[in-house]
């Protein structure tokens, strides 16, 4: 596989890394596809989520394959009263990125960057390497570093069906 964009930013931050690429199914982008496929637990699986606050924009929050978003945290931590995500048509204008491949690195414009604090339990976590079908296991404090991210709790277990 050729570098990514995110690979090749990574490269340059002398930070170390793997790529694992994986078979994409546009039927099924979840992160429990994306675990499966390339053989990692779901909660070390890092999916980035686009969204917007009422009064700082555009932010990125990057939360456990298995969990879901809280927005009214993200919004507290993030300085707005409100935080709503970004429509999906949006995603890419904003980010450069298509669904299933959004990346907290490389982004067209510099956002800040919000990640889960559960990252820090792990010795890799698993993050989109900036198109579908490969992810980047890289050690969690080196990418809080490469984003200049902000660790905190903003995730919650999906509510069962």
């Amino acid at each position: 596989m050729k570098k990514t964009n995110v690979a090749r930013i990574l490269d340059g931050l002398k930070i170390t890394y793997e790529l694992r690429e994986y078979k994409v199914d546009e039927n099924d982008l979840s992160a429990e596809s994306v675990a499966l496929k390339i053989g990692r637990p779901l909660r070390e699986v890092f999916k980035t989520l686009v969204a917007c606050g009422d009064k700082n924009g555009v932010l990125l929050a990057c939360i456990p394959g298995g969990a879901e978003l809280d927005l009214k945290a993200l919004a507290t931590l993030s300085g707005n009263k409100k935080v709503e995500m970004v429509p999906l048509k949006d995603v890419q204008k904003l980010t450069g990125y298509i669904r299933g491949g959004v990346s907290p690195l490389g982004t067209k414009k510099q956002y800040h960057v919000y990640v889960d604090e559960s990252m820090m339990l792990w010795e890799k976590i698993s993050i989109s390497a900036g198109v579908r079908g490969c992810q980047i296991l890289i050690a969690p404090n080196d990418l809080l570093t490469a984003v200049n991210g902000t660790l905190c709790q903003i995730s919650r277990e999906m509510a069962s069906e």
